[in-house]
């Protein structure tokens, strides 16, 4: 995940003859990168390797990386030296493996050439290949007897109550600023059966919070032709519609949420908006826009134009009034103009997008845009970054005001003091966690009212804070 390294742990039995082999493991990148992370921890923990909280006490560590922006790429390349010195043993996977260098190696072999295998995202089978070949495994027990797994699910690293789903591998677009189906290929679909038994077993192992992730999930099944596959029996098409009512069902029994992100916005998402509607799934859409100009969109080679984005908006909210959307955006592409800029300024104010990050043009290495002319200064990319978040945080803001008064259902995230006398930290519908605002839960009124980490509560929003809301329990 984004920020400082953190080991994973995962409490496992010793083996009753020999010393458990332990494996140290640090997960950087999206949740997409997470989920991978999570399956591979899933087969350490079945074949009965132990993880270690620190580099010193590990057999070797298992770094998973991240390659999309510069930033993230020095962050991985960081994390696998601190590894390298602490440790000496170091297996790296995830999209950086994937990433070219110089004279015919991979870059990580060349900016760290002790490092004992490289693989790239996806790649669980070739990461555990390489730890047996490092690490010999103590025994083979099977999958469903993996302890801290939640059935089929497998090992998670977020909070019980909250887990990401991912649906698919890769992408079948060629952005102009992304490299990410050179990483990670083109858009392969999950067996939808496959997907709904993993979300089954999160519903029923307490999951109350479904993240559907991939990197277009609107696309799903279109590199199948959504072909039938087979769930319980009853055929069912592997299509974004009928995935998202299956789930739908599953979580109802459990007073579930599901939540969408990376949904391109295809014309075909309109399906979904009824069951948003409904109270089916969560009426929130995480929506990759990146820019509104039309110039600017073709030369990111997106597909879709600012144009019809914001007609299709505003048909989102006609079908669904109540819709958070959330996106980002890049400033300072090569070429932009000002007149551009200032295009995707009004754009923001007009789509009065809820929740809304962006990022400065930053080059990535092998990506088509580095051949496009009109590169701007890093002062011109920053300036620009800074003008769209304040305009972006002022819509935010005066969203968040018009919830002053309402009562919402909110995920409680931490509860503080005894069955949350002293309040907590939750989250709403309109809230996905990481990286959209939180509810600061204040001090239930009622002496009879608790709130426990990992359940639903009411509660009546008092104030926004800037991108917060506060909230009492009721």
């Amino acid at each position: 995940m984004n920020g400082e390294p953190a080991l994973a742990r995962i409490e496992s039995p010793a083996a009753p003859v020999r010393r458990v082999p332990r494996i140290g493991f640090v997960s950087l990148g999206c949740p997409k990168a997470l989920t991978d992370s999570e399956r591979i921890l899933t087969q350490l923990t079945a074949e009965g390797y132990a993880t270690s909280p620190s580099y010193q006490d590990a057999d070797l560590v298992i770094v998973n990386t991240c390659g999309f922006i510069d930033e993230a790429v020095r962050e991985s390349l960081d994390a696998i030296g601190e590894a390298l010195a602490v440790n000496g043993k170091v297996i790296v996977t995830g999209c950086l493996g994937a990433k070219p260098g110089a004279q015919g190696k991979g870059l990580v072999e060349q900016i760290h050439p002790k490092v004992l295998a490289v693989t790239g995202p996806h790649a669980t089978q070739e990461v555990m290949d390489a730890v047996h070949a490092h690490c010999p495994k103590p025994h083979d027990p099977f999958v469903d007897l993996v302890p801290g797994a939640i059935g089929a699910a497998g090992i998670k690293l977020t909070p019980r109550h909250y887990a990401y789903l991912k649906i698919s591998e890769g992408c079948n677009h060629h952005c102009t600023f992304c490299i990410i189906p050179s990483l990670r290929g083109e858009l392969v679909s999950r067996p939808i059966g496959e997907v709904l038994r993993e979300a089954r077993a999160l519903f029923e192992g307490g999951v109350k919070e479904l993240l559907v992730v991939s990197q277009d999930t609107a696309a799903y099944g279109v590199d199948v032709r959504y072909r039938t596959g087979f769930w319980d029996g009853r055929p069912i098409k592997t299509r974004m519609l009928e995935l998202v009512r299956a789930l739908a069902d599953l979580a109802e029994p459990h007073g579930a949420w599901v939540r969408l992100h990376y949904v391109y916005p295809y014309p075909h998402v309109d399906d979904i908006l009824p069951l948003m509607a409904e109270g089916r799934v969560l009426p929130y859409l995480d929506v990759p826009f990146q820019h509104s100009h039309p110039d600017v969109l073709r030369r990111m080679k997106r597909p879709a134009s600012g144009e019809r984005n914001l007609e299709r908006i505003a048909r989102w909210r006609e079908l669904c009034p109540q819709l958070a959307i959330r996106s980002t955006f890049i400033a300072g592409f090569p070429g932009e103009t000002e007149q551009e800029f200032e295009s995707l300024l009004d754009f923001i104010r007009a789509a009065r997008i809820d929740r809304a990050g962006c990022f400065a043009y930053s080059p990535v290495e092998g990506a088509a845009a580095n051949a496009l002319s009109g590169a701007l200064p890093a002062a011109v990319r920053e300036e620009r970054r800074a003008r769209f978040m304040a305009v972006a945080e002022a819509v935010s803001t005066a969203k968040l005001r018009e919830r002053i008064g309402a009562t919402m259902q909110v995920l409680v995230d931490r509860a503080e003091g005894a069955q949350g006398r002293k309040g907590g930290v939750g989250r709403s519908y309109a809230d996905a966690p990481e990286i959209d605002g939180v509810v600061r839960l204040l001090p239930p009124e009622k002496i009879s009212k608790t709130i426990r980490t990992g359940e639903f509560t009411r509660a009546r929003i008092v104030g926004a804070e800037g991108h917060d809301l506060v909230g009492v329990p009721v």
